[in-house]
């Protein structure tokens, strides 16, 4: 599932890109059905001649036997006719004039079957031609339907789901407010306080990961551009996670190979991807493992990488841990599949790309590289 792109106005680079994917999926499943048409078409084609050839052998096939039964007893006839010597010879006359009278009877007859089989077979395929287009005609209605009932459903849900999430921030913010008057435990490393901060942090986060995917599916993901320096992001974004990777046993290390990268980017959005990085490779980082944060400026594009050395990722699974609600295992209830997804939708949007690589056991790497102009 590609990332929808933000509608004209919140990244005007990819306004046309935007209108193109709305409906790209559909047109895919309607060239599907119309190709899947076609070859049943041609298949109603093709069994209609096999039966009508099937027919016609038959036909030709009992008319064979008739032929020969007639003509053995006319050739019996005969040899009794010419065992009759001279006195048979009117007779003779006779019967070959009865003979041909008979066959003319009986090529009309013929004649006025082959007709009436032309005539039905082509009744047959004008009604088999008029009722296809009644049959698809009411799917293609009925696909339509189902279409502006779930585009409907969709925005009920968007509207639903942003509104949620904008009430629950609200009272999240109440709850971490009220917190604070609570007296500080900080001697107590579990204390009610700590706890109650915790826990306000991570319904925070997965709030603002609902927002965004809402966004996302909405095409309105906004990406604001200004000139920043991506060592300073990167010594940003390490110091956040450094207590956390050693309180995991995780080595996080960082290597900058310049002092200063500046560049235009949403500071922001790409704090928000390197953290969705880095905290899923400590995740996956067993203890005395390394997390390790590269980064390099190229003549185009700014690369960057960030390696783990944890189990690994399987080869059929490296494109679909960026879906939405993936989760490596089915009772992994580490977070709800978001993360990924979101950071690369706003790799994309700043007109990047990002992949995964990875060997089972010794560890993954996830990619990503973003234009410098």
């Amino acid at each position: 599932m590609r990332c929808r792109q933000p509608r004209a106005g919140v990244l005007p680079i990819q306004r046309i890109e935007a209108a193109n994917e709305v409906n790209t999926e559909r047109e895919n499943t309607d060239e599907s059905l119309r190709t899947e048409r076609k070859k049943t078409d041609q298949a109603l084609v093709d069994r209609r001649a096999i039966v009508d050839d099937n027919a016609d052998q038959t036909v030709e096939h009992a008319r064979s036997i008739a032929d020969a039964v007639v003509a053995t007893a006319r050739d019996t006839a005969d040899e009794l006719l010419r065992a009759g010597g001279n006195d048979a010879v009117p007779g003779r006359t006779a019967l070959a004039e009865q003979r041909a009278a008979q066959d003319d009877v009986l090529q009309d007859a013929r004649d006025d079957a082959d007709e009436a089989l032309r005539e039905q077979r082509k009744e047959d395929a004008r009604v088999l031609a008029a009722l296809l287009p009644l049959e698809r005609e009411k799917t293609d209605r009925y696909l339509l339907t189902e279409r502006a009932r779930a585009d409907d459903a969709v925005a009920h849900r968007d509207d639903f789901l942003g509104i949620v999430t904008h009430d629950l921030r609200d009272l999240l913010s109440g709850i971490v407010a009220s917190a604070a008057l609570l007296p500080d435990d900080a001697s107590r490393p579990n204390g009610t306080k700590q706890r109650i901060q915790r826990y306000a942090a991570r319904m925070n986060r997965l709030i603002g990961d609902l927002l965004d995917v809402a966004s996302i599916e909405a095409g309105q993901l906004k990406v604001v551009h200004a000139v920043g320096d991506w060592s300073a992001l990167i010594e940003e974004v390490a110091a956040l996670f450094q207590s956390s990777a050693s309180a995991r046993g995780v080595t996080l290390e960082i290597a900058l190979p310049e002092r200063s990268l500046a560049m235009r980017f949403d500071h922001d959005r790409m704090l928000q991807v390197l953290a969705n990085l880095i905290a899923n490779s400590i995740k996956f980082t067993p203890s005395s493992g390394r997390v390790r944060v590269e980064v390099e400026r190229g003549t185009e594009e700014l690369r960057c990488a960030v390696h783990d050395t944890g189990s690994g990722i399987p080869a059929h699974m490296l494109e679909a841990i960026f879906q939405r609600f993936w989760q490596g295992r089915s009772n992994d209830r580490r977070g709800v599949g978001l993360g990924l997804y979101i950071t690369r939708c706003i790799v994309e949007a700043h007109g990047g790309r990002i992949w995964a690589e990875s060997s089972e056991g010794v560890g993954s790497t996830l990619r990503f590289t973003v234009p410098i102009a």
